[in-house]
């Protein structure tokens, strides 16, 4: 696992490299990714006015600021992502405002399609969902605990949808939209913590 760490933060960018990285694309009219499509490039485009939104508006909770800032060991946030999906959009805004807050976290994200190996790691229910915020010891490079592709929350709404209809179609998808609206990256912001606190205790910091 340690190689496979190694050899993605190598190719690992950061949050403004990944948004740089997303706005040229797009102006070739591509996105990130192996697979190309119109469908592609319109959920890349819809995504970089909902992270620019969420740029200007998410704010992390007192509580959790004083968290982060009184984080006692040196981590990396790993995010595995790509500019077309939509939970990504909602997520690693929110991944870079905490990371932000802290001077021992230290965020990178490594692309889908160029970390197989990695991605492989961290299948949810043996698919390859994104986001994943994968929380590393900087200094050993051990995985301490990860998140995503969503929270609870968002993750139920889509399993109650397809036990209903038995598809997820472009409805659940803005339904979905609409739940990380009103969520406000409130329940992003309580997980990750979750698994920040377990990572802390891991070395026997209360």
């Amino acid at each position: 696992m340690e190689s496979i760490i190694r050899g993605s933060l190598a190719k690992s960018i950061t949050y403004n490299e990944y948004r740089n990285t997303i706005d040229a694309l797009l102006k070739e009219g591509k996105s990130t990714g192996n697979e190309q499509s119109e469908a592609l490039t319109h959920y890349s485009e819809l995504n970089v006015t909902r992270m620019n939104r969420l740029d200007k508006t998410i704010k992390i909770t007192p509580e959790f600021t004083q968290q982060l800032q009184q984080c006692q060991n040196n981590y990396i946030w790993l995010v595995i992502s790509e500019g077309w999906c939509g939970d990504a959009a909602q997520l690693v805004p929110v991944f870079h405002k905490m990371a932000e807050l802290s001077p021992r976290i230290d965020l990178k994200i490594a692309l889908r399609d160029d970390n197989d190996d990695l991605m492989q790691r961290f299948l949810t229910n043996g698919s390859r969902s994104i986001p994943k915020l994968i929380i590393i010891d900087k200094n050993t490079l051990e995985v301490l605990g990860d998140f995503g592709p969503r929270p609870e929350g968002a993750k139920q709404l889509i399993l109650d949808y397809k036990a209903e209809h038995g598809v997820v179609d472009e409805t659940a998808k803005t339904n979905l939209q609409l739940w990380y609206l009103h969520d406000k990256g409130l329940s992003t912001q309580q997980e990750v913590m979750e698994v920040m606190r377990a990572a802390e205790l891991k070395h026997n910091v209360v």
